[in-house]
């Protein structure tokens, strides 16, 4: 990157899915964020951003939460303002968990699911979970930056197979240099 690059500034995960069969417990997923500190980029979350959350600062913020994949096009919604963001962060990492309210649920059983990351229009990533259809929730975003540099956009889905709770702990430790 030269001098003039800003990285990336304001970002846009979504998630989209279908609703349950008729008589079937709902499908709940969720988008999860966790910044990371400059100081220890691979241990502990400062904070995770999930449903009826946001960041401390509103640099993360879940602007749609569905329980169930009911509506037309993109269920989910969350916004990562990046440029925003303190220097003291030096990653953060998004992810997607699926709720087990009832029953244990993997990527395989959710209907036709589908996740797009973008800049304003441009779009930087796409995925349906088909190379983790055995896990239960899955990174699929990490943005790095050295110091007050830019944030830059390491894309890639890896799944996860635990509890949801776990997930939020372990998250950053899936994702290693």
């Amino acid at each position: 990157m030269n001098g003039l690059n800003k990285g990336f500034r304001k970002v846009e995960i979504a998630l989209k899915w279908d609703p349950s069969p008729s008589g079937e417990p709902a499908t709940d997923l969720d988008i999860v964020a966790a910044p990371y500190p400059a100081s220890d980029p691979h241990g502990d979350p400062a904070y995770v951003v999930h449903f009826d959350s946001r960041s401390p600062d509103g640099t993360i913020i879940l602007n749609r939460d569905s329980k169930d994949g009911q509506g037309f096009g993109y269920d989910e919604v969350m916004t990562l303002e990046l440029d925003r963001l303190d220097e003291r962060y030096a990653r953060v990492l998004v992810g997607v968990v699926i709720q087990q309210h009832h029953t244990r649920r993997t990527f395989s059983a959710v209907g036709n699911p589908g996740l797009r990351i973008r800049e304003g229009y441009t779009v930087l990533a796409e995925d349906d979970f088909g190379g983790v259809l055995g896990a239960t929730a899955a990174t699929v975003a990490e943005f790095v930056r050295e110091g007050a540099g830019p944030w830059e956009f390491r894309p890639g889905v890896q799944g996860f197979d635990g509890d949801p709770a776990d997930f939020s702990r372990e998250m950053g430790t899936a994702r290693r240099p």
